[in-house]
């Protein structure tokens, strides 16, 4: 089933929407050039906004959790994605470790128990791996609905990491590493670790995934005959601010002033009459806390505290200001947005996170949040004549799916930028 939308689609998305349905083989053409280039990253989720006059990502997730929020009709498509990706990577692949956060709520064991399905039914037997130096002894975890997982505590050899009875060739980590690379999972030269370490929030930046997101946003745009900010958040990193100091406000205010000026002139040049807005957020993972609205440079002042209220860090950070996205979606008369979820190069689902305490243009990924599953399995369908652009809502899916596909291409160019094993690192 398809989720019932109330979005108010408006101006040039009309024209990007008819424009990309018209290009769909050029589209595919594109992509699947640059996947003989590029590796995709293992697996991704894409946060998107939809403003009604543009549409574009706002967060990439390279180790997402929420895959129990993917519908049992989602499941064939991930399971076709796992089997290509593996079969790339390891064609004899039998065992797989599975490296979860170490702190779990309900929701996040549902998602392993997800994972742990999707990778059994591609063919390998999966366990759960547990590097959470507090963990003794396996523990079983009953989750809602009678299912179960359970964590094993992992055991490291000389060059390789396994379980108990249990020694896998691939490692999958749906741990982002926001706590730094832990030893136990340094030079495992021997097995397949993905995705790999310098893909965690200890070392990747958003403001290098934007940049990435920037350059090819500005190809496709070049293939298909359109102003790339139509699908591109503008930004400015600011690097190096304690945002409780005067001087450290007085800079974040002059990136937020330089950013709400260049989106001005494009809300000028397309006469939108809405008003423009930035976010300041972290430059690496915060799991959606630290990320403050403001609409004017003036706001800044004492940002700090209302960083840390929002969950963000006291102290020296690097921020990223970013162009706000208002998202015109709604589900049930509360504020939505699409986020996709993507395996090796394919689209496999994706749900709408939907908050009905917050407003157009404020973070949803937020405490309160539900999720309303989207399935794809119409995505592909091409217009049929008569229809006008953006009535229908397979379109907009397949639309969802190109710009998720552009910054999961995004973070390949990214990976490879930071690669430390890369030949052209440096």
């Amino acid at each position: 089933m398809v989720p019932h939308l109330v979005t108010a689609l408006t101006g040039p998305i009309n024209e990007l929407e008819q424009r990309v349905l018209d290009s769909m083989p050029a589209i595919e053409r594109w992509f699947r050039l640059e996947w003989m280039e590029h590796t995709p990253p293992f697996y991704t989720s894409v946060d998107l906004r939809n403003a009604g006059f543009k549409l574009s990502p706002v967060d990439t997730s390279l180790f997402p959790g929420g895959w129990n929020h993917l519908t049992p009709e989602m499941l064939p498509l991930a399971v076709q994605a796992a089997m290509a990706a593996i079969e790339k990577i390891c064609p004899e692949a039998r065992n797989l470790l599975l490296i979860p956060e170490n702190r779990q709520s309900s929701f996040y064991q549902a998602n392993l128990a997800q994972l742990q399905r999707i990778f059994h039914m591609a063919g390998l037997n999966v366990r759960i791996g547990s590097i959470d130096p507090a963990l003794k002894k396996p523990l079983s975890v009953e989750l809602t609905g009678g299912e179960s997982i359970t964590l094993d505590p992992v055991v490291r050899g000389k060059r390789r990491l396994g379980v108990k009875d249990f020694d896998p060739c691939t490692i999958l980590l749906n741990n982002d590493l926001s706590a730094g690379v832990p030893g136990i999972l340094e030079e495992l030269h021997e097995q397949y670790l993905l995705p790999p370490l310098h893909a965690g929030w200890a070392t990747r930046r958003k403001s290098a995934h934007f940049r990435a997101y920037e350059e090819v946003a500005k190809r496709l745009g070049k293939l298909l005959g359109i102003d790339p900010w139509l699908i591109t958040p503008l930004s400015e990193r600011a690097p190096g601010l304690d945002a409780d100091t005067r001087q450290g406000c007085a800079t974040l205010a002059g990136h937020v002033d330089a950013v709400l000026a260049r989106v001005r002139r494009k809300y000028k040049e397309y006469g939108i009459k809405e008003k423009p807005f930035a976010v300041v957020k972290t430059d690496n993972g915060s799991h959606g806390r630290g990320i403050v609205t403001v609409h004017d440079a003036r706001q800044v002042e004492g940002i700090g505290e209302l960083l840390r209220s929002h969950g963000g860090a006291p102290g020296t950070q690097d921020y990223l200001v970013q162009e706000g996205v208002l998202t015109k979606e709604r589900i049930n008369e509360a504020v939505a947005e699409p986020v996709v979820y993507l395996m090796d190069r394919y689209v496999v689902g994706g749900f709408y996170r939907v908050h009905a305490e917050r407003g157009v243009d404020e973070n949803l990924n937020a405490p309160g949040a539900v999720f309303v599953p989207l399935a794809f399995d119409h995505s592909a369908r091409l217009p049929q004549p008569g229809v006008k652009p953006g009535a229908s809502a397979p379109n907009r899916f397949y639309m969802y799916g190109v710009v998720a596909r552009l910054a999961m291409l995004a973070s390949s160019y990214e990976l490879e930028a930071t690669d430390p094993e890369a030949e052209n690192f440096g």
